[in-house]
């Protein structure tokens, strides 16, 4: 068994790692920038996670998978106060990231660039305002099914770093893996489904912006499922 530098077996994560090369510019982004936004987890959180940005933030999100980074970017700028942690183990989205954050001058976001199991055990409890899971790879195979993000073991992990009231956004344009998302997420007492109408899941987010996930899934005529959980304590109920 190979492990990476945080003692973790590699095997946790599936998929490449490295996709098309790298420009020259783009090497010297991931020599240079790169280390510099990236999260080390090898020891535990010293004081608030807040101190963690080059701003003072309000509250935090989390962004489980950002590919491009174009959602994360559009909401670090909209939303200055607040601090993102984006976690994508692919090379080309980190270099995309840290390229935005350098272009549009964000002192509010910082990267992870491995497995977000590993980072969901690391963060403190109750350490989230808001956790993101858009696009995730929905591995069509059945025999690969058991990779899929949206597992007990990681819902209870998204649970654990969410406030209360907190919540958690997912985004799909594949309808197994929509449905295959709602029951599992719906066994968890801890999550209450935000949506009274149709409207509540199939429109996107006010502040939503497009990624290049959903320009694809348009382009092949699939629609996106847009669904809003919060954290709740089920002994309130």
């Amino acid at each position: 068994m190979k492990y990476d530098r945080y003692g973790t077996p590699r095997a946790a994560f599936y998929g490449r790692r490295k996709g098309p090369g790298l420009s020259p510019l783009q090497k010297t982004v991931l020599s240079d920038l790169v280390p510099k936004l990236v999260l080390d987890i090898s020891t535990p959180q010293q004081g608030s996670l807040k101190d963690l940005f080059d701003v003072d933030v309000t509250e935090i999100w989390l962004e489980i998978g950002y590919g491009g980074a174009e959602h994360m970017l559009h909401q670090a700028e909209l939303n200055p106060h607040i601090g993102f942690i984006g976690c994508e183990p692919f090379v080309n989205g980190m270099v995309k990231a840290a390229e935005g954050i350098r272009d549009r001058k964000l002192g509010n976001i910082r990267l992870f660039d491995n497995d977000a199991v590993f980072l969901l055990d690391w963060l403190p409890p109750q350490c989230m305002t808001r956790v993101f899971l858009l696009y995730p790879d929905p591995w069509p195979k059945k025999r690969h099914w058991k990779r899929r993000f949206v597992s007990s073991a990681n819902l209870d992990r998204i649970i654990r770093v969410l406030q209360p009231d907190g919540h958690f956004r997912f985004a799909s344009d594949i309808d197994h893996y929509v449905n295959w998302a709602l029951q599992r997420i719906l066994k968890k007492p801890e999550f209450q489904w935000l949506a009274e109408c149709a409207e509540d899941w199939q429109l996107p987010w006010p502040e939503w912006i497009q990624t290049r996930f959903e320009a694809k899934a348009v382009r092949e005529g699939r629609s996106t499922a847009y669904l809003t959980f919060e954290r709740r304590d089920p002994a309130g109920f």
